[in-house]
């Protein structure tokens, strides 16, 4: 009753649980038994504007040759070394440039000109999640470096939307409501209530015992590998949801209205359970090809108040130093506006970073004045139209790795990146 209870809870929420055939979620009983606190960090997020937004109304400014209508060269701001568009006068709700970049421009990494090599958005969106163009078999970075470092824990890899394919190193969760999580926290209670349980814990400590002596003496026996995954499927059900539990403490007791925050709450309170390793967070309708300024003044500062929201949130449960932090969109908009007032796709834009082991108040790459990409040097990281390299996707993702300290695992190997070891961006997010 309680295995089944819990993976009914799985199913209608959107959780995936479905243990890959090259990885446990458990090595054995007594593995998991022992796993009293959860993985503890670092945590890593994604958000994805997914659609294509305007980098010149965001990190990539420009104010001439017409590229936008909202400002001109002498109105852009700099906060240290970035330099940013100015919007707040044009938005109506949300965060401005203007309060973001002074907030987070000392942690902000900011890398304009990023070659995404086409401009439709499914491959697209396969390749920046990916870092592969042409395959449909590598994992995202986040599903990745969940598989790495946690692929044990309950809802390893969290996803609310954007390309999430696993590469089957790790199951995907979908967690879509705060009271989702709430009854996945507490699969062993009437409607996710933990005050009515259905059995006391003495009686959940014997089952439990009982479960690990029957999944030891299925384990010692021959059997063919689908019953193998589906028992030990079985088994990881019940330890996960105990594992679930920690999460309760940390589900807010009410519900943002905004999107991204909503998100957030489900990620971070995953995150300080121990339950999760990365999240990959999203909202779209970025594809302004009709009227791309109210669009992109609209969604930009809902996209950044969201990234706020996450941080702020973050710090109040005081994990915040153990965030990685990625913030990108498929593609760019064009550097000309069609007969709609709108902006077409465009395969150069920027991405930015910030977190733990990521050098802020930093700007690498450039755009030219119509907004083309400016090759370069990945040793120096300074712009070199002469000998420079078109920084792609794969190279962000190579360095990815690196950051997480996972480009030797098993699993990334089983994924390379074709890149001559001088095209790497050793220095990417060090800065030195």
């Amino acid at each position: 009753m309680k295995r089944r209870k819990f993976i009914q809870l799985c199913g209608s929420a959107g959780l995936g649980l479905a243990m890959p055939i090259s990885v446990p979620l458990y090595a054995d009983g007594e593995n998991a038994k022992n796993e009293s606190t959860g993985y503890e960090g670092p945590y890593y997020v994604v958000f994805n504007a997914s659609g294509g937004w305007d980098t010149t109304y965001l990190m990539d400014p420009k104010g001439i040759n017409e590229i936008n209508r909202l400002y001109q060269e002498g109105d852009i701001l700099t906060q240290g070394t970035l330099h940013y568009a100015p919007n707040a006068a044009h938005i109506e709700t949300g965060m401005s440039n203007e309060d973001f970049f002074k907030k987070y421009g000392h942690e902000l990494l900011v890398l304009n000109g990023l070659d995404y090599s086409v401009n439709n958005h499914s491959p697209c969106s396969r390749y920046m999640a990916t870092g592969k163009l042409d395959s449909l078999a590598y994992p995202t970075f986040a599903a990745l470096v969940a598989a790495c470092k946690g692929a044990d824990a309950p809802l390893a890899f969290l996803t609310f939307g954007q390309y999430s394919a696993t590469g089957n190193l790790v199951p995907m969760a979908r967690v879509p409501y705060l009271n989702s999580l709430s009854k996945l926290a507490n699969a062993d209670a009437l409607h996710g209530n933990a005050r009515s349980p259905y059995h006391d814990s003495f009686v959940v400590d014997r089952i439990e015992e009982a479960l690990n002596q029957q999944n030891k003496s299925r384990k010692s026996q021959v059997r063919l590998p689908r019953v193998q995954r589906s028992q030990s499927m079985l088994y990881a059900a019940q330890i996960n949801s105990k594992a679930l539990q920690r999460v309760t403490p940390y589900i807010p007791k009410t519900t943002p209205k905004q999107r991204l925050s909503q998100q957030a709450d489900i990620a971070l309170a995953s995150f300080k359970a121990g339950v999760c390793v990365s999240a990959n967070l999203s909202i779209g309708q970025f594809d302004s090809h009709n009227n791309n300024d109210p669009d992109q003044m609209k969604l930009l500062p809902e996209f950044l108040a969201g990234i706020d929201y996450l941080m702020t949130k973050a710090e109040e449960l005081k994990i915040r130093e153990k965030l990685v932090v990625v913030i990108q969109s498929e593609m760019g908009r064009t550097p000309k506006y069609n007969k709609g007032n709108g902006k077409d796709h465009w395969s150069i834009g920027s991405i930015m970073f910030m977190g733990t082991g990521i050098q802020g108040n930093r700007v690498v790459g450039a755009t030219d004045d119509k907004l083309f990409q400016i090759p370069i040097n990945p040793a120096t990281l300074k712009t070199d139209s002469e000998n420079g390299i078109r920084v792609r996707p794969e190279h962000i993702h190579t360095a990815l790795r690196e950051l997480a300290q996972i480009d030797d695992h098993d699993f990334s190997l089983q994924f390379p990146f074709v890149i001559p070891e001088e095209e790497h961006l050793a220095r990417l997010f060090s800065g030195a």
